[in-house]
């Protein structure tokens, strides 16, 4: 059986150039499957209200539906990175309900590291979380659960703002950063500035790994799909 996908293990991937591959999943067959493929990281993204429970936006899952879904998850898989993604309000409110909800993630639900939304505002929050032994993946760029900040599905295109995130969580201590909606360029400065490795969603091919919700990639979703999926399939 190959070795477990670790921090460590995506920190030297970047340094070799090797991309890293990134999927979602929410159950545990799924998770058997993409673990099977050896794909790097499994991320029970919040994104689940949308895929698995039909809701209009990331908004309404809560932290207990994600620990429940990233404990079945962390069951089927040997190899890939866990990582539990934290729903809105579960970090919003106060440091020590963020350092408790992250903290239930590795220790209930199984996983290996959180991922937070947000840049220089959450760098409190990853410098706590890390001193505790949370591993962190930061998120900028488009952010689903500030979509109504954001006036909607937004590519963001501020690059003096993008850049100072990304330094600014990489300070804090994030192990590595997801990139959505951001234009390619801005993309692949940013990757080149960091030390750590960046995952990319709708940022172009530059980054140092990509990352999909598997539904998308499986044709499994009817409605809208963004633009910059690769359908594997067309399973619906």
């Amino acid at each position: 059986m190959a070795s477990k996908v670790t921090v460590t293990t995506l920190l030297q991937m970047k340094s070799n150039k090797e991309k890293i591959v990134a999927l979602t999943a929410y159950d545990y067959p799924f998770s058997r499957l993409v673990d099977e493929s050896e794909v790097d990281v499994i991320l029970i993204g919040d994104s689940l209200g949308m895929v698995v429970q039909g809701e209009s936006s990331t908004l309404p899952v809560t932290m207990d539906e994600m620990v429940y879904h990233t404990r079945i998850v962390a069951r089927g898989a040997s190899r890939a990175m866990v990582v539990g993604d934290m729903p809105f309000m579960s970090y919003q409110t106060e440091l020590s309900d963020a350092l408790f909800n992250a903290g239930r993630l590795l220790k209930e639900a199984g996983a290996s590291a959180i991922k937070l939304e947000g840049g220089a505002s959450v760098c409190g929050l990853v410098e706590a979380m890390t001193r505790a032994g949370i591993p962190v993946m930061a998120h900028i760029g488009l952010t689903p659960q500030s979509v109504h900040q954001m006036g909607g599905f937004r590519v963001q295109r501020d690059r003096d703002r993008l850049l100072e995130d990304a330094r600014q969580v990489e300070a804090a201590g994030a192990f590595s950063v997801v990139l959505e909606g951001i234009p390619a360029d801005i993309a692949r400065e940013i990757t080149d500035t960091l030390k750590i490795p960046t995952i990319g969603i709708g940022a172009g091919p530059d980054c140092d790994g990509q990352i999909l919700v598997l539904h998308d990639l499986l044709g499994l979703n009817e409605g809208h799909v963004p633009k910059f999926v690769k359908k594997y399939a067309d399973l619906a």
